[in-house]
């Protein structure tokens, strides 16, 4: 099987001890090629340098943006930037941009205005959108609706977590949809396991969201609770056994969807 996880924040200081090592574990465990997240300006550039290493245990690609949490520091200067590494060619989506009202670390109209103004970088550069959403469904969706018609290349809900009601309203705008370690926790992933056997095969996508969202359902538990690529393969799993089908033809579907999605060779 061959797999990509599109979403890892290896640029997180959570990996600054042992980032060759985490790739070389995610290659091991069949992880082929991933997706590394951009959160904020540095992380973005950090993202979009270490995506031109030659001969590195796993084709790198990257997202520039700011996450809702950082969107107090979006400015004409970050704007301008981010338009900048948009144009490099292993920079294969704008993001992670979003709304996030369940922490409020930054105001909500400056998440709003950071969402808006990165949706429109992403019609601008002709890009897909990487998308966070939490605890603002309805007034994320409608700026995004509004959005709709100027985004050529479509939208990635990345870390999809909700339930089959607000799938279907991402699906029906045309979204694809990132599924991550929460799909295998039985306590809070109830309304996303009931979802995830309605996705369409070529609108999911798979991701770890490392460092954080450790699969709860390894066996044995890791020794650390730090998530790593190399747990793709449980997500996986999971995912294959919610839709009645075998991780192989859910590997192979997310490969070629993550393929179209993010324009990859």
């Amino acid at each position: 099987m061959r797999l990509i996880d599109i979403g890892v924040n290896l640029m997180s200081r959570q990996f600054e001890g042992d980032r060759a090592d985490v790739l070389a574990r995610a290659r091991e465990a069949g992880v082929e090629r991933m997706v590394v997240t951009g959160t904020d300006l540095r992380s973005s550039e950090a993202a979009a340098e270490v995506t031109g290493h030659e001969g590195a245990e796993v084709e790198l690609w990257s997202t520039a943006g700011v996450h809702p949490h950082h969107a107090s520091d979006f400015d004409d200067a970050t704007a301008a930037r981010l338009r900048a590494l948009h144009r490099e060619d292993r920079v294969v989506a704008v993001g992670e941009c979003g709304l996030d009202y369940n922490r409020n670390f930054s105001p909500r109209e400056a998440q709003l205005s950071a969402f808006e103004a990165q949706l429109g970088l992403a019609a601008e550069a002709g890009l897909p959108v990487f998308l966070h959403q939490r605890d603002a469904h309805d007034e994320f969706l409608a700026v995004l609706r509004n959005a709709w018609p100027s985004l050529s290349r479509g939208a990635v809900v990345h870390c999809f977590t909700e339930g089959p009601e607000a799938a279907a309203d991402y699906l029906e705008l045309g979204c694809h949809l990132g599924i991550t370690g929460w799909v295998c926790d039985e306590r809070r992933g109830g309304d996303l396991r009931r979802a995830v056997a309605e996705i369409p095969a070529d609108r999911l996508l798979l991701e770890t969201d490392a460092p954080y969202l450790l699969p709860r359902s390894l066996d044995p538990k890791p020794a650390s609770r730090r998530n790593e690529p190399m747990h793709l393969p449980e997500v996986l799993a999971t995912v294959a056994t919610l839709r009645g089908t075998s991780p192989e033809e859910v590997a192979k579907t997310a490969w070629d969807a993550t393929h179209a999605v993010f324009g990859l060779p």
